[in-house]
């Protein structure tokens, strides 16, 4: 088998497989749940058991001997995964009761559970093909979708299925229960549509109906006698799906609840600790509103609200109450992300919350100090804050009970080391199997500029200083995204790149995380002079204090808004980027979805103005470099659409230019690993002819 790093790097999924994740932590402390694949080349990831106390890992749920074959994924269990990025098997997430003893999974459309403490994983029989199964709170039973309908099946019944009956049924094909719709999933980071109760009577139920919704198609053109994929695609200043609340009980009681007038439904959080809650935004964006429900009449009581002229972000992780109910969320003061507890900001300005990671008698969470380029997990309670990682790097946690799971990762080591706390003080480690990366990334980290922009800069292994190199930028350069960050993994793939003969840069702007919340809004209503500014800022910045940069020969790639970025610099800016490869290019914003979208450009029909700004398609007759658009055909996030677009309009202007499409390819790039190996050569030869370089 050959292993050059290309193929290894699609192989090992950019050296991820093997790496443990998605950790659970029982309240007493004694166990640690977490997935994680048999080898660093295995998609096939297991549900492990760590015994905190012996420090001993079990395999409790390997699909392999489950299935005893190949997992076959429904359309409705890939569109998960699509919205997700998630590119591995297996076992790919799970949901434990309160206890972390039993967790329930999906195989093939299949409902499994485990035992952790009798080690037990047996198939429940249900409906299918299901996703997202959750077991309640006690244990008992376990609800899942199928088909568009919330079921319900008893973790007792082991037979013909006589426990299996359907809480809540859609009226036609348009509307589900129980389901993240497209939005919430693809740009909330909500991937479920229930809750329960933490008595496991009841449960939230979201009812989603995309009746109103456009329907776009996709077909693919490599068979032209297979049927598009007709998805509901809620483009800017079009309609979203409408969703509604109820409260349904396993006695087969509804209560619906009053939502008010809020477009969003962003979240719920239902513990012991207080009332359920849920929080929304009206469709500009510009409110977070949390409101206690009573789950008996629907009724709902405001208990918070942040309001801003620009709009509102959603950080993970709240609201949530205290072991006390005291009301936790995360709002903007003095122009940073603070945590707020119990009306009171008591993180202070200057650390940038990121995430809440657990709520009990203090709060456990994510944020960045006066360095982005490093997350740290940190605790407060009524005594203060506390820094709970200790090393350089990005880190996060999860925690139950006094046992704590940190995973950090770092520039001095690839892949997480991930410890295991008591009360602080070391219990253990859960081992890493990804495969060591062959590239050591010869990276300097930057900070450049008027503006302070965080870059990072890369030169090939073997260089020699004073000799003259061609730069190629690489950036994502968006929102909600950071390029920029101190772990070796960040900068694999662009060492390999620099290795080609390249100097290459990667800079983080205005509007990436981590820097406060003046700093994110800065690009409202101006992605493409703001973000393209810093870039050329970055480059000039770093090229004057690093005389090895050539800039007669200069140029970008990117991906998805590194996509978009890199059209936008070769049309805008010939004086400074002499070629570009834009992959998955948003090219019209009026083709893109509304949450995003009307988050930062407002809505088309107020903002026609800005829309025409921002987009490249009126930019097509000014094309004076190379430039090569890559485009997935099956990408239901980015629709292909987009770059025909930009290509035919770039035709009609005489402007030469490639347009290279990917059957089957989806907003993910080419995972086989010949084809992934090939992909990116064909790329720099691509790069070497268009800026004239060996």
């Amino acid at each position: 088998m050959t292993n050059s790093f290309l193929r290894l790097q699609a192989r090992t999924q950019r050296f991820t497989l093997g790496t443990p994740r998605g950790f659970q932590v029982s309240p007493d402390g004694s166990r640690v749940l977490f997935l994680r694949s048999a080898s660093g080349e295995d998609r096939q990831h297991i549900l492990w058991q760590l015994d905190v106390a012996s420090g001993e890992e079990t395999r409790l749920a390997d699909p392999e001997a489950l299935l005893g074959g190949d997992e076959e994924l429904s359309p409705e269990e890939r569109a998960r995964r699509e919205r997700s990025r998630e590119q591995a098997g297996g076992v790919v997430g799970n949901a434990t009761d309160a206890q972390v003893r039993i967790a329930a999974f999906a195989l093939s459309g299949k409902v499994f559970v485990a035992d952790a403490v009798t080690g037990e994983v047996r198939e429940l029989a249900t409906e299918g093909p299901v996703i997202d199964p959750r077991p309640d709170p006690t244990g008992t039973h376990v609800a899942y979708v199928a088909g568009g309908a919330l079921r319900v099946v008893a973790v007792g019944e082991n037979g013909s299925g006589s426990g299996d009956r359907a809480l809540a049924e859609p009226d036609g094909p348009d509307q589900a229960c129980g389901v993240a719709e497209f939005i919430a999933a693809e740009e909330m980071g909500r991937a479920r549509g229930f809750w329960w109760s933490p008595d496991g009577t009841r449960l939230l139920v979201a009812f989603t109906d995309k009746s109103a919704v456009r329907r776009w198609h996709i077909a693919d053109p490599a068979n032209p006698g297979a049927e598009p994929n007709v998805v509901a695609y809620p483009a800017a200043g079009t309609d979203n799906v409408t969703l509604r609340l109820a409260v349904v009980g396993l006695d087969g009681s509804r209560v619906e609840v009053d939502r008010g007038d809020d477009e969003y439904f962003v979240t719920a959080h239902w513990s012991a600790n207080g009332p359920l809650l849920i929080a929304q935004q009206p469709r500009d964006q510009r409110r977070m509103t949390v409101r206690s429900v009573d789950a008996d009449t629907g009724a709902t009581t405001v208990l918070a609200e942040d309001t801003d002229d620009r709009w509102v972000e959603i950080v993970p992780g709240v609201p949530a109450w205290t072991a006390d109910e005291r009301l936790v969320r995360v709002a903007v003061a003095d122009g940073w992300n603070r945590l707020v507890v119990d009306g009171k900001e008591v993180t202070p300005p200057g650390l940038q919350v990121r995430s809440v990671l657990d709520v009990g008698d203090d709060v456990l969470f994510t944020a960045s100090a006066d360095d982005p380029t490093q997350v740290h997990v940190y605790r407060w309670a009524d005594d203060g804050v506390t820094r709970v990682s200790t090393s350089d790097g990005v880190h996060t946690a999860a925690r139950g009970g006094d046992v704590t799971v940190l995973a950090a990762w770092s520039l001095d080591h690839a892949g997480p080391k991930v410890s295991v706390l008591r009360n602080g003080a070391p219990a253990g480690e859960i081992a890493s199997l990804a495969v060591e990366p062959p590239v050591t990334p010869n990276v300097r980290l930057m900070t450049v500029g008027e503006r302070r922009l965080r870059v990072a800069l890369l030169y090939p292994t073997d260089h020699r200083p004073g000799t003259k190199l061609p730069v190629l930028l690489d950036p994502y350069g968006g929102p909600h995204a950071q390029r920029v960050l101190s772990t070796r993994n960040s900068y694999l793939g662009a060492q390999w790149l620099a290795d080609q003969g390249f100097a290459v840069l990667i800079a983080d702007g205005r509007g990436t995380p981590g820097r406060g919340s003046e700093w994110e809004r800065e690009i409202a209503f101006d992605f493409a002079g703001v973000t393209l500014a810093d870039q050329v800022d970055a480059l000039q910045a770093v090229a004057a204090s690093e005389p090895d940069l050539d800039l007669s020969t200069v140029a970008i790639r990117g991906w998805s808004y590194g996509g978009y970025l890199s059209a936008l610099a070769v049309l805008r800016r010939p004086d400074v980027f002499h070629a570009a490869i834009a992959g998955a290019p948003v090219t019209e914003w009026r083709l893109y979805d509304t949450h995003y979208t009307e988050r930062y450009l407002g809505h088309p029909d107020e903002k026609a103005d800005v829309y025409d700004r921002n987009s490249l398609i009126d930019d097509a007759p000014g094309l004076e470099r190379p430039l090569l658009i890559i485009h997935g055909l099956a990408d239901d996030n980015v629709v292909v659409a987009h770059s025909v677009r930009l290509s035919a309009a770039l035709v009609a202007a005489g402007r030469p230019h490639a347009l290279l499409p990917l059957p089957g390819v989806t907003h993910m790039t080419p995972q086989d690993d010949e084809v992934a190996e090939n992909f990116m050569l064909m790329q720099v030869r691509w790069l070497r002819d268009a800026l004239g370089v060996a």
